[in-house]
């Protein structure tokens, strides 16, 4: 029997590391073509090496229907949100929340330091964090993961968009009760 490496990994050169997954669901077959259209824009933007970006890894995280997404280690949180909030990223946001072309996209960030903040879009069902936590007001907080955390100073770069822009885009309501598994 031939076995695979067995290590663990030591992280004392990265104590602020984040790691985000990242998730896209086609929701309709205008959905399937904008899932597709993403692939080569992310890759171009992983070649182009942001600062701070240790390594992205494409996920499939379903089939039927097309649910992909990444997993990316960043070497500290300002370090993804400076490229978060500047183009090619602040682009695709800009442009996805106007019209999210029959998808639902979502991320969950996880710190080293402690925390975790997440948002969903459009996704049909619960997933995720969103099965088992609270659900908050898309709204406030839905255009800054520096204060879904609560973490103290001014961010990187301001939004793509003031998120009052935003408002007509955010359809639904804003929910508050938490889901049920």
């Amino acid at each position: 029997m031939t076995r695979g490496k067995q290590v663990a990994v030591e992280l004392a050169d990265f104590p602020d590391l984040v790691v985000i997954y990242l998730g896209m669901r086609a929701n309709s077959l205008r959905g399937l073509k904008t899932l597709m259209s993403f692939g080569p824009r992310i890759k171009a933007s992983v070649r182009a090496r942001p600062e701070g970006l240790l390594l992205h890894e494409d996920i499939v995280w379903g089939m039927l229907p097309p649910h992909l997404g990444m997993r990316e280690y960043w070497r500290d949180f300002e370090s993804l949100e400076r490229w978060a909030r500047s183009d090619p990223h602040a682009a695709w946001w800009r442009d996805f929340v106007k019209d999210r072309g029959g998808t639902g996209f979502w991320h969950e960030t996880h710190f080293a330091q402690g925390g975790i903040e997440a948002i969903y879009l459009d996704m049909p069902k619960d997933i995720g964090l969103m099965r088992f936590a609270p659900h908050v007001a898309k709204r406030g907080t839905m255009f800054s993961a520096r204060r879904r955390l609560g973490i103290a100073g001014e961010e990187t770069k301001p939004s793509p968009l003031p998120e009052d822009e935003y408002a007509p885009y955010l359809s639904g309501p804003d929910e508050t009760a938490t889901a049920t598994p």
